[in-house]
């Protein structure tokens, strides 16, 4: 990890001496020049620059002072300043070394040393952070403008990951947003709809257009806010809810009597476990709720994929 002692040069000596609370356009483009960072697709790098949108995501994220905050791809630290004053702490993953490197600093200039020593840098892939990475102080509220190309994977890793996580807000691509939030019944319910309700309650928190990023992405962004809850059957296994949830989806035109027939060993079994959850085997993905998921899960016959 990296904190404001680990960067090349001292922190400004005193509180008088810091910069503006936010990174305007032009010191966004100054910083990357400085560094030598070029924007990458490989890396979903799309930095914000607008001080209105990354107050806008603090408040919506409904913040209390002692919250820690986990922040995912912070790049250059638009959002990471915004959040810090609102919160107790803010554990930034960044997988870039050169932006993980920088950020203290820029912390430091931007928001004086007291306000740094509130931020940890954690070089890391979202995707392998544990519970032990962040564990002092542990985790509240995850808050992040998240690269599109790992936006749900990150969400529902670092929620089973950390049970501390009780509440927070992402920013991802519109259509990833409005699928993550959709109900039993809408086109786009589908696999990641359900998974998040597994573990929390979601709903939309508006629309982000492409004019505050830099580079300007072709697509809109979705605020996404969740609150975590207890899972809706806590004697069944993820993993094996989460078996049936991927066969159910993976052949959506079919009814779950045939889409499951693989998971529970033939159809005849697959629809004995459909009856027993109380689940018309007639019936297909998108019109079942996490929780009749959870009750075909519970009904497994002996020796299907996933049971336990």
């Amino acid at each position: 990890m990296v904190t404001p002692q680990g960067v090349g040069r001292d922190p400004l000596p005193a509180e008088s001496n810091k910069k503006g609370p936010f990174l305007t356009p032009g010191e966004i483009r100054e910083l990357a020049a400085r560094l030598g960072v070029t924007p990458t697709k490989k890396l979903g790098q799309n930095f914000v620059h607008d001080p209105n949108t990354v107050r806008r995501i603090v408040t919506a994220a409904g913040l209390s002072p002692d919250d820690v905050a986990v922040e995912v791809g912070p790049g250059l630290g638009s959002l990471t300043l915004a959040l810090l004053p609102a919160v107790a702490h803010v554990h930034a993953v960044e997988i870039d070394p050169v932006l993980a490197e920088a950020l203290p600093q820029t912390v430091a200039d931007h928001c004086g040393p007291d306000v740094a020593g509130r931020l940890t840098v954690h070089r890391a892939d979202a995707l392998r952070v544990t519970a032990a990475d962040l564990a002092d102080p542990a985790p509240t509220a995850l808050v992040a403008n998240l690269p599109y190309n790992v936006a749900v994977p990150v969400v529902l890793h670092l929620l089973a990951e950390l049970p501390s996580l009780r509440h927070g807000l992402v920013m991802v691509q519109k259509e990833v947003a409005d699928r993550l939030v959709a109900g039993p019944g809408s086109k786009v319910y589908g696999i990641p709809s359900v998974k998040l309700a597994w573990y929390a309650t979601a709903r939309s928190a508006g629309k982000v257009p492409p004019n505050v990023f830099w580079p300007v992405p072709n697509v809109d962004s979705g605020l996404v806010a969740f609150t975590r809850r207890e899972p809706p059957r806590p004697d069944v296994p993820r993993s094996r809810v989460f078996a049936v949830v991927d066969a159910a989806f993976a052949q959506r035109r079919k009814t779950l009597r045939a889409a499951l027939a693989g998971w529970a060993g033939g159809a005849d079994r697959a629809a004995a476990a459909l009856v027993t959850a109380g689940v018309d085997p007639s019936a297909r993905g998108e019109s079942l709720t996490v929780e009749q998921f959870a009750a075909i899960a519970a009904s497994a016959p002996s020796g299907t994929s996933g049971a336990e």
